[in-house]
Parts: C-alpha cells; structure tokens; sequence
C-alpha cells in the first residue's frame, strides 16, 4: 500500500464498520465493543501502520488534544516525577499529549506559562506541586478547565482537585507497627503547620485511639522533612532506657537519619526498633538497610486521574465540577524495618 491507510483501510480488514473504528480511537469504544472486536481493530491498525489524523480530528471537534501540566518544580524534582508520568499516559491513552511547562516558583515564569498554554488553545491545564500545600492559583487559569494535583485552591471550591489521602496515609502508617504488636509509638512528623504533616499526624492519632492508645508527648516531635532533622530527633528520643519501640516517620529521609541515628546508639532495626516512612522515594526506601517500610504517595495516580478528569468534561462538552476533590488512597510498601517488639 503506497498511500497513506485510512480508517476505512482499518474497517475493512478488520471486518467492522468505520463507526467502530472511531470508537476505538476516540477512547469511546468502553461499553460500546467488545474487548474482542477492540483487540481485531487494533491489530488491523497495527498491519496497516494506520495513524489517526490528530490534526483533522481536533479540527472537527475544535479541540487542540492538548492537555497543559504546569508545575512548580516536579518535571525536575526526584520525587513526583511519577506524577508526569501517569499525565502523559493517561493522555495518550484518549489519543492527546500533554505539554509540561514548569515555572520554578517563579511569579513571571508562571504568568508566561500560563499565556503559553492559554494561546495554544490547550483543552485544560492541570496545575501541580511538588508537595501537597494550599496554593494561590495563578490568573487566567480557568477553573472551568482546570484540575490542581497534589494541592488544593486557598479558596474552597473554586478549584476541581486530586490529592494523596494524607489523613488515611497517617492512620495506614501506625496501623502496620499496631498490627505487629507494637504499643509505645513515636511520631516525628515534619513542619509545624504543613498541611500533609498536620493531615498525617491527625490520621496517626486515630490510629492510636482505635487501638486504645495514646502516644507520649515527649514521642510527638516536629523533625521537619529532612535527614539532619529527623537524625537530632531520633537522637533525644532513643537514647534513653524509656525509648518507644516504633517510630513513624514524616518522610523516608526523616526516616533515613532515624535509622542514622539508631545506628550510632547501637540500637538494631527492626530487633530493637522498628521504624515506618512516608513517601516510597525512588533509590532512598529500598535501598535503605534494612529496606523500608513506609507509605506510598500516589504521585502517578494523581498525573493520571487530574487529566482523565479534564478529558472527561471536554469530552462532555461541560465545565470541571469546582468543588470536587478526589482523595487517593496512599498504598503502604511492606518491607524489613518492622518486625514485633521484643520485651524490654
């Protein structure tokens, strides 16, 4: 075949009509085809070398198939690099791209980035952040045409929203040093006043009140979010004969300097201590000795769920509900620093 195959091409060879085809390209084929006839579509498409026409399809549905992320600092940052990950492909999977444009905190970056995406005509901006916080969302962001991930509008409901279930997370954190028999659990959560850390701190607490416990005030300390902090932490708190026998963990590197400072007292993780982080972060919690356990944020599911929800109210031809939030549930990754407490 010397011209270029058209879905008409892919019709025929896969014996269906030229509607299924569109079905199948236009991310409408769900409830409308079976599985069955999806697959003989897509492997007729793929004989052919058959490619939609992205330029003539957004034409006719007058959309760009162009979904704009922009971000504070995750396109550089190690820890939610996921979230651009499950954008792309969740927008890949409905036949658009997404353009990334990051603005480094920067006020004019963003104005430009913003004016960028607004004069390519994009079908929606997802705004993210690196970490969950309350932000002001920059002007000539549509909220009709906008989903914030990992943060939330400083103004209630002006924005749609998909966040990680901190409070969840917090409670799933304590609930695996419960679970294995520990009773005396510290926390070291991170800033006074963030708002994940207060979210994770309020979920350890009904952890603890489920299980009729309640922790030392001496245990609760702001370590912020770093390895030094959660180092000078874990050194007051454990090196005393009344020591907890758990720890949870603001984030895996607070949790990196308790295993630090575990370390240089001579007590053994997870024998003497067992100790739970917050994150999952790529080449820190499995590689840490022992490997950690520690809660996961669903930075992928958040890139995804952010663009499905702008793709559906385009698709719709309606305005993103504002006062949606969606709350992720945060996975927890079992690994080697819990295991049962040993008497004392």
């Amino acid at each position: 075949m010397n011209r270029r195959p058209t879905a008409r091409d892919v019709a025929e060879l896969a014996e269906v009509s030229r509607a299924a085809v569109s079905f199948v390209f236009s991310g409408r084929a769900a409830g409308n085809l079976s599985a069955e006839t999806q697959e003989r579509i897509r492997r007729a498409a793929e004989q052919l070398g058959y490619r939609p026409d992205e330029v003539a399809r957004s034409l006719r549905r007058r959309r760009s198939g162009v979904i704009g992320l922009l971000s504070d600092q995750i396109a550089t940052s190690p820890f939610a690099g996921r979230m651009v990950l499950g954008a792309m492909e969740a927008a890949r999977e409905r036949g658009c791209q997404v353009l990334l444009l990051e603005s480094r905190h920067d006020p004019h970056a963003e104005s430009e980035a913003v004016s960028e995406l607004r004069a390519r005509r994009v079908d929606g901006i997802v705004y993210a952040a690196m970490s969950m916080r309350r932000t002001d969302v920059p002007e000539g962001i549509d909220p009709a045409h906008a989903v914030l991930a990992n943060c939330v509008a400083r103004e209630p409901g002006r924005y749609a929203s998909v966040v990680a279930d901190e409070p969840a997370g917090g409670r799933a954190a304590v609930d695996v040093l419960i679970e294995a028999g520990h009773r005396e659990i510290a926390l070291f959560g991170g800033e006074e006043g963030d708002i994940a850390a207060l979210d994770r701190a309020r979920g350890f607490h009904d952890g603890l009140r489920a299980a009729g416990l309640v922790a030392r005030p001496e245990w609760l300390r702001h370590a912020g979010w770093q390895i030094d902090e959660g180092y000078a932490a874990a050194l007051d708190v454990l090196d005393s004969r009344s020591r907890p026998t758990g720890v949870v963990c603001a984030n895996d590197r607070v949790a990196t300097g308790v295993l630090l400072a575990a370390a240089r007292l001579g007590i053994d993780v997870p024998g003497e201590l067992s100790v739970v982080g917050y994150d999952d972060q790529d080449q820190v919690a499995g590689h840490l000795v022992p490997a950690l356990t520690t809660v996961a944020l669903p930075h992928h599911a958040m890139g995804a769920t952010a663009v499905r929800t702008l793709l559906d109210a385009a698709d719709a031809e309606r305005s993103v509900d504002t006062a949606r939030t969606v709350r992720l549930n945060c996975p927890v990754v079992r690994r080697d620093s819990v295991r049962p407490p040993t008497r004392r």
